[in-house]
């Protein structure tokens, strides 16, 4: 096999020039990015940089203007519905139905895929892989904490055996054990050969646990980064983190600017009280 061939068969996502617009907005703007199985891969950058549209079109919800996406050698705009078996997505705000027992939302999400009568021992063994406790298998998941929630799903993928794992905004909500916690989980999952691509505005939870990661900006990606390790680790860290801080202070400056100039419209006379105040001279 030769390495151009060797790198295609160990790339699970590929995406080509991909541009995206709402009406005249342009959200992606020639995105490329290539990832390789067996990854902890994060899209990192903060607010209104195109990270939810860019998981919206790898899941095949929203279509490309242009360019290309493939995942696991299928195109995104051709096979979405065989893609879309082929991955598990974890959203920012986890549902399940609340008055279901962790097992029997298992149970039914598993029959909705496919799955109508899964072998107990796998679901049992998905719990257990994901962290689950026992006594919360039979318990109503309104009860459930989003890591709790998180861990459901994440069970899913492993009883749907699905290669490619997508989570957006994975930390958010999560206090610093339950974070760890995920991490852990994540690493687990790697171990069972899963590939993870996560989204999301945290930079130490990405310099934590993602094995290389892009920062996405006004829909470009400005730098991609293998993992960080070793000298160049705090180095590399104060990089990023003085790209975020422009980035916020950018769009403070463009909300002050919002307001000063609302609040000076607020203060001009309409016309009809300008030509009433010209007459009383």
């Amino acid at each position: 096999m030769s390495a151009i061939n060797s790198t295609l068969a160990n790339t699970l996502v590929r995406i080509d020039n991909l541009h995206f617009s709402y009406g005249n907005q342009a959200v992606l703007n020639g995105v490329n990015l290539s990832i390789a199985r067996g990854q902890i891969y994060a899209i990192w950058g903060g607010n209104g940089a195109g990270k939810s549209t860019l998981l919206k079109i790898m899941l095949g919800l929203l279509g490309p203007g242009s360019g290309s996406v493939h995942i696991n050698g299928l195109c995104v705009q051709r096979d979405a519905e065989t893609i879309r078996a082929q991955i598990a997505y974890v959203p920012e705000l986890v549902a399940v139905y609340p008055l279901l027992s962790g097992m029997e939302n298992l149970r039914y999400f598993l029959a909705l895929s496919g799955q109508s009568k899964p072998e107990p021992a796998l679901l049992e063994a998905a719990l257990h892989a994901v962290g689950l406790s026992e006594a919360a298998w039979h318990q109503r998941s309104s009860g459930y904490s989003k890591g709790m929630r998180q861990k459901l799903v994440i069970a899913l993928a492993l009883a749907r055996k699905t290669p490619l794992l997508l989570l957006d905004e994975p930390s958010s909500g999560l206090d610093p054990a339950a974070t760890a916690e995920l991490h852990r989980l994540l690493r687990s999952l790697q171990q069972r050969g899963l590939s993870v691509v996560m989204v999301t505005h945290d930079l130490l939870a990405v310099t934590e646990i993602a094995d290389a990661f892009c920062f996405l900006r006004k829909g470009q990606v400005l730098q991609e980064f293998s993992h960080i390790s070793g000298a160049d680790s705090f180095g590399q860290l104060q990089q990023l983190q003085q790209l975020q801080i422009l980035q916020l202070l950018q769009q403070h400056a463009h909300q002050q600017l919002q307001q000063q100039l609302q609040h000076q419209r607020q203060q001009e006379p309409t016309p009809s009280v300008a030509h009433s105040a010209a007459s009383a001279f």
